[in-house]
């Protein structure tokens, strides 16, 4: 068996294209990247599965030989289901936003570098209690603060 050398590259340059939107900050394209890569998986996921051939149930004179396995499909058909609950909730994500501040773009989390900046200086919080550190002697030595 020979894999189909048209369906691999359609495949990577779904998956590529799809990463690549992903990276983005507009929630609109992270769907259209959802989508992109979703099935470049899929396409790779049925070029992956071998030749297709007769539904096992269907025909009865059927040998094992000229049976397609059905778990491909099965697999493709779950990950379809789980995309599409995944674009409905980034969509409903975008959408909020959208009514929210005008736009869907992902901005920048203020405490986040906020936060960083008092680790990088090394500070605590204002609510952090030194006391409630229950070390004994033993075990705060080498630590270093």
């Amino acid at each position: 068996m020979s894999p189909n050398l048209t369906l691999v590259v359609i495949a990577g340059v779904l998956v590529a294209c799809g990463v690549t939107l992903l990276l983005e900050r507009t929630l609109t394209r992270v769907i259209v990247g959802i989508v992109l890569l979703s099935n470049g998986i899929n396409v790779l996921f049925l070029v992956a599965s071998g030749r297709p051939g007769q539904a096992p149930f269907v025909t009865g004179g059927t040998t094992a030989e000229q049976m397609s396995d059905p778990l491909p499909q099965a697999m493709v058909l779950t990950a379809i289901v789980i995309t599409l609950g995944m674009v409905a909730f980034v969509l409903a994500l975008a959408y909020r936003s959208w009514q929210i501040d005008g736009h869907d773009e992902v901005q920048d989390d203020v405490e986040d570098r906020r936060i960083v900046r008092r680790a990088e200086r090394d500070e605590t919080s204002a609510s952090y209690d030194d006391d409630t550190r229950e070390t004994s002697d033993e075990e705060g030595e080498g630590v270093s603060r």
